[in-house]
Formats: C-alpha cells, sequence, structure tokens
C-alpha cells in the first residue's frame, strides 16, 4: 500500500509492504522459471496460440455454415443469439467471458 501503511502502521506497515513485493518477485520468478521450463520462447507461444485461434475460427465457420445449410437455423436468428450470449457475461462486447456449457 506504500505511504499509507507506512503513516499508519510505521515500520509494521513498511514491513508488510516489503512482505508484499516479495511475495510478487517470488511469484514473476516462478512464473518466468515456468516458460524457461518449457523452452518455448514468446513468439512461440504466440504462433501456438494464433494457430489454435487459426483452428477454432475454421471449425467455428464449419458449423455455422453446416447449422444454417442444414436449415436449423438462419444466420439472422445466430446474430441474434450471438447478441444475446455476447450480453450474458455482463457485457456486450464482442467478447464471452461466461461458460461455455451453459
Amino acid at each position: 500500500m506504500g505511504w499509507g501503511r507506512m503513516l499508519l502502521l510505521g515500520d509494521w506497515g513498511q514491513q508488510m509492504d516489503l512482505e508484499d513485493h516479495r511475495d510478487s518477485i517470488t511469484k514473476l520468478a516462478k512464473q518466468n522459471s515456468r516458460l524457461r521450463q518449457t523452452g518455448e520462447s514468446q513468439a512461440e507461444r504466440v504462433a501456438h496460440v494464433e494457430r489454435e485461434n487459426d483452428e477454432l475460427k475454421l471449425y467455428l465457420a464449419s458449423m455455422i455454415r453446416l447449422l444454417v445449410n442444414k436449415g436449423v437455423c438462419s444466420k439472422e436468428e445466430l446474430a441474434r443469439f450471438v447478441e444475446v450470449v455476447d450480453a450474458s457475461d455482463g457485457s456486450a462486447d464482442g467478447k464471452f467471458g461466461g461458460e461455455v456449457g451453459q
């Protein structure tokens, strides 16, 4: 918390701040260690995520086309339902942060 703790709690507050910083440093060091252990650079991880995203888009486009071509739903119905699902996580922002299986 910084100055607030220092002013209110004195040395004890400063010690609490130092402990918070130690915890943060330890957490970052563990994350860095895990990244090095995987042997995967950040560029490789980004490329992997991009490949996964491309594959997901392929499957999604295939499913949408299949549903529309079989007459299960229209493009308009699907678009309206996407809007409903988008808003269901609390924010109509073009993203979905809720549970997929609901």
